[in-house]
């Protein structure tokens, strides 16, 4: 059973920007227009922290025209979730564990 948590994705989900545009991008498909209506944060902002989800797997992009789309990537928050899951599920097993103390 896995007990630990991708740390570096744990990192970057962590600023509320990048977990806001996670949330956004749950819901459907969005330009880098459509993102800073929906954040009110600045282009430059915004395509910075796009490309810090983009590297770390948790997006992905998809030209049209002149506009890049950015879709989330499910697999990779269920598999963060799934860790979570077994990390609870470890935790459930620890508590009857108690290491004596010397």
């Amino acid at each position: 059973m896995m007990t630990s948590v991708d740390t570096e994705l744990i990192r970057v989900l962590s600023d509320p920007l990048r977990l806001r545009i996670v949330t956004l991008l749950a819901r459907e498909t969005l330009c880098t227009t459509h993102l800073v209506e929906e954040t009110a944060a600045r282009q430059t902002n915004l395509s910075n922290h796009l490309r810090v989800l983009r590297e770390a797997g948790v997006v992905e992009t998809e030209p049209c025209g002149r506009f890049t789309y950015y879709k989330l990537r499910p697999d990779v928050i269920a598999q963060l979730g799934g860790q979570f899951a077994d990390l609870a599920e470890s935790a459930r097993t620890a508590a009857e564990n108690k290491r004596a103390c010397p």
